[in-house]
């Protein structure tokens, strides 16, 4: 397990090209060429990175924002469509495992999407395919629910990996089912921004320290390394979202932003941190997750499984299933025109 214990986390704290998710596909594939250049073996971007976090529904009443959620169905993205497939292939030609975030389109529905992430390995294939579990606050009027199938541990070539999307990190029946499936690296992705009330009118929310105590505790439960990605919101975003609304677009640019960083399984922080947009790097040695779980390892000595039992369903959740053609048997119909009988 611990063999190739040591490798590099990039976390690409990068503004999409907002709504336009060639555009933003083609950033991705240059920053991983980037972080793959300076030694990455995993790289990491935000929740929604394609084609941007739809802060747009936080921000206009719901029947103001039809035009805007119609424009961002047109914008997001199948899970195995050819933006993602261009990162696919980045990955396998740097060797790098990516962790992305996507607005998912439902195959099955035109206007219904998931807040989705993709675990892509290094020969370019998707690993864990996992969709937010319940969509926060007002995204609840963007993304649907999604299921259990993707709350899986990944093991790679650099270890057991895990993620979590934005809010998830704070439900612990989430985390802990991760836990136990022995992960050793936590990816927590986030939006760029979260709006709120402004201090002057009791700001109720702070994501940064939020962020950090998610990552810290999970990590200090888990005994595992963290890797907390946020995305970027910059001029282009924020005009598009406000729709050239001089109020609100300055309302987005006071917004706090959130930050990328990395925590050890002690829950510090190590590596860089960042708020402005860059590539922040954290080595990361697997060999350091042993320790702590002599203390606390609530996934075996520290738990009582005879008192506590939790079950995970992973179906995947689908609208409609259809049996399979059959051969179809029809029994005749007597004529009984002359007053013949069926028998």
């Amino acid at each position: 397990m611990f063999k190739n214990s040591i490798f590099r986390a990039a976390a690409a704290h990068i503004a999409p090209v907002y709504f336009d998710p060639v555009a933003s596909a083609e950033k991705a594939v240059s920053i991983i060429a980037e972080a793959a250049a300076n030694g990455a073996k995993l790289v990491a971007f935000s929740e929604a990175y394609l084609p941007g976090f739809p802060v747009w529904a936080a921000i206009h009443t719901p029947v103001k924002s039809h035009e805007f959620f119609q424009r961002y169905i047109e914008a997001s993205v199948f899970a195995n469509g050819p933006e993602v497939a261009m990162i696919c292939k980045a990955a396998a030609r740097h060797s790098v495992i990516v962790s992305l975030g996507i607005s998912e389109r439902n195959p099955n529905s035109v206007g219904a999407l998931w807040n989705s992430n993709l675990l892509i390995d290094e020969s370019g294939r998707v690993l864990n395919h996992h969709r937010k579990l319940v969509p926060t606050f007002y995204e609840k009027l963007t993304w649907n629910p999604g299921d259990g199938a993707g709350l899986k541990v990944s093991d790679t070539s650099i270890g057991r990996i895990g993620n979590l999307i934005c809010g998830e990190n704070t439900n612990p029946l989430s985390r802990y089912s991760l836990m136990a499936q022995a992960e050793q690296v936590h990816i927590s992705s986030y939006p760029p921004v979260w709006p709120t009330r402004p201090p002057e009118e009791g700001a109720n929310y702070d994501n940064k320290a939020a962020n950090l105590i998610r990552a810290a505790g999970h990590s200090f439960e888990a005994k595992c390394f963290g890797v907390v990605v946020a995305g970027c919101f910059d001029a282009r975003a924020t005009e598009i979202a406000a729709g050239g609304d001089p109020a609100l677009m300055k309302m987005l640019d006071e917004c706090s932003r959130a930050p990328s960083f990395f925590v050890d399984p002690t829950g510090a922080q190590i590596g860089d941190s960042l708020i402005d947009e860059g590539i922040g790097y954290a080595d990361i040695d697997l060999a350091k997750c042993i320790e702590p779980k002599r203390f606390h390892d609530v996934a075996a000595g520290y738990n009582r499984f005879d008192i506590f039992d939790l079950k995970v369903n992973r179906r995947r959740a689908v609208p409609i299933t259809f049996d399979a053609d059959l051969p179809v048997t029809e029994t005749p119909v007597a004529d009984d025109s002359e007053g013949g009988s069926a028998h």
